[in-house]
């Protein structure tokens, strides 16, 4: 029987939860966390499985071929752990892709529909209908182009949104008409009425969303950032809300989480606050798919598919 450790900085209960479900799904394998493994035993360990781990702790595991992550954002491991020695494999699990797109299709909806206008008018008691502006009018545009790009943008065509999206580089897509480029960004905000970032932070991603880029947007647009806080410049964000050149944000990642309470977004009129909810990590599907990768792993001696630490993802 093999060792597996498991390196996370959740809450302990959490931590058992997921060693138990992941320990079901591994009959031929033991995993252990860190603190349960001698010396001896450490040398002797190829796989991890992390979340959010402490550097020094995967340090004590010197012959790691490969590293699974429970989560999809995987930015800090790759500037923290020595991805020239280690591979480093993402979560790539459908339904977090399927849950993320419900929540882009859901809080595209309350964009579209006014909801946040029609919340402030309930707290002054205006009664003051909003003109209705279809889904088939309403243009939607996504930075990234990936996994859960595609799914965001297949559920919104669905119901109807007219979408767009956008990547650095060219890609073959066969739904969504796709922006690439400095040029093809310009022209793609210029027709968006609500922008959706799923973009990875990857250092050229870092602060892309600034002032310049967002000025490119229609006055009046609405914005939604399901990525990473890093991503956006929040100063030029907010400045923007206040001039009402972005009409209303929808936050779901922050520079620090929790949002301390000393945050002016919690008071802010124009923007939703949510406490990183889009796409949660469901313990028994992840757990499905990391013990699939392993399994395989041992059949094969085959690593999953690594993050390319020069891309970011």
């Amino acid at each position: 029987m093999k060792y597996i450790v498991l390196i996370t900085n959740m809450d302990a209960q959490i931590e058992q939860q997921w060693l138990a479900v992941l320990q079901k799904r591994l009959h031929n394998e033991k995993i252990l966390l860190p603190d349960q493994i001698t010396a001896v035993q450490a040398q002797q360990i190829d796989i991890a499985i992390v979340a959010n781990p402490d550097p020094k702790v995967v340090a004590r595991f010197p012959n790691l071929i490969w590293i699974q992550s429970l989560w999809v954002g995987v930015e800090k491991l790759i500037t923290t752990l020595p991805l020239d020695k280690i591979k480093l494999v993402k979560l790539n699990d459908p339904h977090l892709t399927q849950t993320m797109a419900e929540a882009v299709l859901a809080w595209t909806l309350y964009l579209q529909r006014n909801m946040p206008e029609y919340t402030l008018q309930q707290a002054q008691k205006k009664w003051q209908p909003i003109p209705y502006k279809s889904p088939q009018e309403t243009r939607v545009s996504i930075l990234g182009a990936g996994t859960l790009s595609m799914a965001a943008v297949n559920i919104l065509n669905r119901h109807g949104y007219p979408v767009c999206c956008w990547s650095r580089s060219a890609k073959k897509l066969t739904s969504g008409h796709h922006f690439t480029g400095k040029s093809g960004l310009q022209s793609m905000l210029r027709k968006t009425d609500i922008l959706i970032n799923l973009l990875p932070l990857t250092p050229t991603t870092h602060h892309l969303i600034d002032d310049n880029l967002l000025k490119n947007l229609p006055k009046g647009s609405r914005f939604i950032n399901f990525s990473r806080a890093a991503v956006v410049d929040t100063k030029a964000l907010l400045a923007l809300l206040d001039e009402s050149h972005i009409a209303h944000a929808v936050l779901d990642v922050f520079d620090q989480e929790p949002l301390p309470v000393t945050s002016k977004i919690w008071q802010h009129s124009n923007i939703t606050v949510l406490p990183h909810i889009s796409g949660p990590t469901d313990i028994n599907s992840a757990a499905g798919i990391v013990a699939e990768n392993i399994k395989n792993y041992r059949a094969t001696n085959i690593i999953p598919d690594a993050v390319d630490s020069e891309q970011g993802y």
